[in-house]
């Protein structure tokens, strides 16, 4: 089976539709396809590693998810991408696993779909085993063998002795089951098991170094440990020189598929007299008779197996530093590689000049034009007073609205009073007489503000909104609290202007002598102005009729006091 299956975009299109882009990249790190993870799709998850906002626990969850699927190429590729997150990724991730009490649980996996479903199931069972191992370690030391300081002043080579033998075990653990995975040449037959060997490959090195450092720390110790420390560090060493072989074999097949020679490191064996002297040093020490031997004799033993052991170190070191180093210069290159197409990509584009105008911009035709910023809560000046915005907060854009009164008395003073909207749809504004001129309102211009400053015209118009007998109120006098009249109900009684007169109702061609045109009303919380319309009584009809006065409300800016005297222009009222 090639390619992505339909199952594989089925997936991918579920988790697409669910928003979750680590469960999709895993879905597309393991498809059904016979080959290795894709490195895209390795690089990305690797880096949701270190994004904090990634759910850790989700990402373990949906890998786990994967090795339960039935298809061996699934599950194996399942595992190499696990495996590759605990050796390149953020170190939280190996850190949830080893959290957790059981990892994969694929010891009795077995896909029967074919012969190689078969043989391929063996090393899914032993590579998981290995990743069971790993998880385990971490959690007994807190650190990854494969990632510590090695050198002189390495965390293995200054361990104390009581907590060395107790790390040495673990790392043979390990070592035993990554050994263990036993692969032949001839069975490194497809792009899956080759990714899953180059991974344990590159652990087998960095494990083994720290493996020979702790030996070579051992080694230093073991003359002056008790009688118990001596038999279980002598227990170590001979466990060692046993791995040592294996290990051996191993680097030998990794030479067989193709691995650089420079890339293997070489493993110097230590004299098998070192072994005959630590012996004879535990047998010394539990009182049996030994050969004589020198203390210089011993020394000199123990000297040559840790320059051997060293060498050894000192080899696998080179190949992990040449690995980083090829790792560095592939990752600059690719960084190499994008900065020059980023700058292909902006020389394509075209330059495009931009003004520092005022805001706001517009833009149209594909150029940027600019136009100057407009308040719409500023006071205009006195040299643009004329001057009106077309749509403003108060214009939208309306019919110009002219009341439908006769034109005579009153009704033509009312209309030079209050102009209405003007042919702009611009705003209601009253026209007003100063104090210091007598003429008629009649005869000043309409649609005129008294000052130049609509804001302080509305609140003289509130402050000398008093009338009284055809003579304007300036003071305003309060009553006292208790001294409340009533307004409404019988009690109340219209106010009559001596010219206004009112027509007959009439409705529908019928007229209604009983009624007169209802009264507009408005809030009350809103400066208003009292306007009466006088419309003479015609030839045969019935009795005049009066009118309360009609309410305009006008929303404007309250004054701080409206209600205080206000020097000025007051309107005049015929």
């Amino acid at each position: 089976m090639s390619g992505q299956s339909l199952t594989d975009r089925i997936t991918a299109a579920q988790h697409s539709v669910t928003g979750s882009a680590v469960s999709k990249t895993v879905c597309k790190a393991t498809t059904h396809e016979i080959m290795g993870p894709k490195k895209k799709h390795l690089d990305y998850l690797i880096q949701c590693t270190n994004e904090m906002n990634v759910n850790i626990p989700q990402l373990a969850d949906s890998l786990f998810e994967r090795t339960t699927n039935s298809s061996w190429v699934v599950v194996f590729k399942s595992l190499i991408t696990t495996h590759h997150l605990m050796v390149y990724g953020n170190e939280r991730f190996i850190q949830y696993l080893a959290s957790r009490n059981t990892l994969f649980n694929l010891s009795n996996f077995l896909d029967k779909s074919g012969l190689q479903g078969y043989d391929m199931s063996t090393f899914i069972r032993r590579y998981s085993r290995y990743l069971n191992e790993k998880a385990v370690s971490y959690r007994q030391v807190a650190f990854d063998f494969t990632k510590v300081k090695r050198g002189a002043d390495g965390v293995m080579r200054t361990m104390n002795t009581e907590k060395l033998l107790k790390t040495v075990p673990i790392i043979q653990n390990q070592m035993d089951a990554l050994l263990d995975f036993n692969v032949n040449s001839n069975e490194l037959t497809n792009g899956v098991i080759n990714a899953a060997f180059m991974l344990l490959f590159k652990d087998a090195i960095r494990l083994f170094a720290a493996y020979n450092e702790g030996i070579i720390n051992l080694l230093e110790k073991y003359f002056d440990m008790k009688k118990n420390q001596c038999k279980e560090g002598l227990d170590i060493y001979k466990k060692f020189l046993t791995r040592m072989t294996r290990i051996s074999e191993f680097l030998k097949v990794a030479e067989q598929v193709g691995i650089d020679r420079g890339d293997i490191p070489d493993l110097s064996q230590a004299p098998s007299s070192l072994l005959d002297a630590l012996e004879q040093h535990l047998a010394s020490l539990e009182g049996k008779k030994i050969k004589d031997s020198t203390a210089a004799s011993r020394a000199t033993t123990l000297s040559n197996a840790v320059s051997s052991l060293a060498s050894t170190g000192l080899s696998l070191t080179k190949v992990d530093e040449r690995e980083k180093q090829a790792a560095l210069e592939e990752e600059q290159a690719r960084l190499k590689a994008l900065k020059e197409q980023r700058l292909k990509e902006l020389a394509k584009k075209p330059h495009t000049s931009l003004t520092t105008a005022a805001s706001p911009v517009s833009t149209s035709a594909g150029g940027i034009m600019t136009a100057p910023a407009i308040d719409i809560f500023s006071t205009p000046s006195s040299s643009n007073s004329t001057s009106k915005l077309p749509n403003d907060l108060l214009d939208l854009q309306q019919p110009t609205f002219h009341p439908s009164v006769h034109p005579m008395s009153t009704a033509s003073q009312v209309a030079s009073t209050w102009g209405g909207f003007d042919e702009l749809g611009g705003l209601l504004k009253p026209t007003v007489a100063s104090q210091n001129q007598n003429l008629p309102v009649a005869k000043l211009p309409p649609n005129k503000l008294v000052s130049d400053d609509l804001d302080s015209s509305l609140a003289n118009l509130v402050g000398n909104l008093g009338i009284g007998n055809g003579t304007t109120k300036n003071d305003v006098n309060w009553s006292q609290p208790g001294e409340k009249k009533l307004t409404g109900g019988s009690n109340w009684q219209p106010k009559v202007a001596p010219t206004t007169a009112w027509n007959a109702a009439t409705m529908n061609g019928m007229h209604f002598p009983q009624y007169a045109p209802p009264v507009m009303a408005y809030p009350a919380t809103t400066p208003t102005g009292m306007i009466g319309y006088g419309i003479p009584p015609q030839m045969g009809s019935v009795p005049v009729m009066t009118q309360p006065t009609l309410i305009y409300s006008q929303p404007v800016m309250r004054p701080p006091n409206p209600f205080g005297p206000v020097s000025g222009a007051q309107i005049q009222f015929m």
